[in-house]
């Protein structure tokens, strides 16, 4: 197969996969409704295509990432009636059980091939090929995208009955959550000590208190810059009231997870929005006046 691939979906994930996977010989045929971001990932040399049509068009392999269910049906419309040849399409974004088997159905109704693989890290991990690929759904298919993965993942996994990615993905992201304001809360007990919050970050990160999260989001943290966001905490709400309902679907109890939501709610409703997950900080620092 040629290393050519497909990509509909060019914000904080998508834009970063590509350069990786142009930087390792791939063509990466792109499309994004933004056209600031179609301009700045041409820079980078991704090939922008019209439409999605074209991007089907030109790559057997498709990967999608994107911000809603709205979005993803839409694409899967446009791809099924495409009238090209049965195409692998592989689904990398956040997205409830139901609605990843949707997107399967309506391509699977031209003879696509949809699989569910939504990816463990962050924009910024995106960047430096610190990815987890949870790929799930037709063996075979996935066994033809294992050298694309390899070139923007660190690791990747054939997880088995399509949704089995999704299913990983919300335990993953169930520990993101708590670790993130877990993070945050050290974070402001350490502040209120009166330590060098530098030290905290360069002597606790490695230690046995400290996560990937930690690593990631005390620094920012401390420099109190939650821009360019490699997570926005908007995007995060939607992500959590998946894993919710998930839980909640099967009976599982998920306190720690479910202590965490009023926090990101109290971010949303100071217009943090926008703001890397790291911005939590300001919640619990807000809480916490200094004496």
């Amino acid at each position: 197969m040629s290393k050519i691939v497909g990509l509909i979906g060019l914000g904080i994930m998508g834009g970063a996969i590509a350069p990786n996977l142009i930087e390792r010989g791939w063509t990466v045929i792109g499309y994004d409704v933004d056209a600031a971001r179609t301009r700045a990932l041409a820079a980078a040399g991704v090939t922008i295509a019209a439409g999605i049509a074209d991007v089907v068009k030109a790559a057997e392999l498709v990967m999608t990432s994107l911000p809603s269910p709205a979005a993803a049906f839409a694409v899967a419309e446009e791809i099924s009636r495409s009238g090209e040849s049965p195409r692998i399409v592989m689904e990398l974004s956040t997205l409830a059980i139901a609605d990843k088997l949707r997107f399967r159905e309506i391509l699977a109704t031209a003879g696509h091939i949809a699989l569910d693989c939504p990816l463990s890290g962050t924009g910024a991990q995106a960047a430096t090929r610190d990815l987890i690929v949870y790929a799930s759904g037709d063996s075979a298919a996935i066994a033809k995208c294992t050298a694309l993965f390899a070139d923007f993942s660190k690791q990747s996994a054939d997880l088995g009955v399509y949704g089995n990615g999704s299913r990983m993905k919300f335990v993953a992201n169930h520990l993101v959550a708590i670790h993130n304001v877990a993070t945050a809360e050290a974070m402001v007990l350490a502040q209120r000590a009166g330590l060098d919050l530098r030290q905290v970050v360069e002597l606790v990160g490695p230690g046995a208190g400290g996560s990937r999260m930690f690593q990631m989001r005390a620094p920012m943290m401390v420099s109190g810059v939650y821009e360019p966001a490699t997570m926005r905490i908007s995007t995060w709400k939607k992500d959590m009231s998946i894993i919710g309902a998930f839980a909640e679907e099967l009976n599982c109890p998920t306190p720690m997870f479910a202590l965490t939501q009023p926090v990101y709610t109290e971010a949303m409703e100071m217009g943090l929005g926008d703001k890397d997950t790291a911005a939590v900080f300001e919640v619990l620092d807000k809480r916490a006046p200094a004496k």
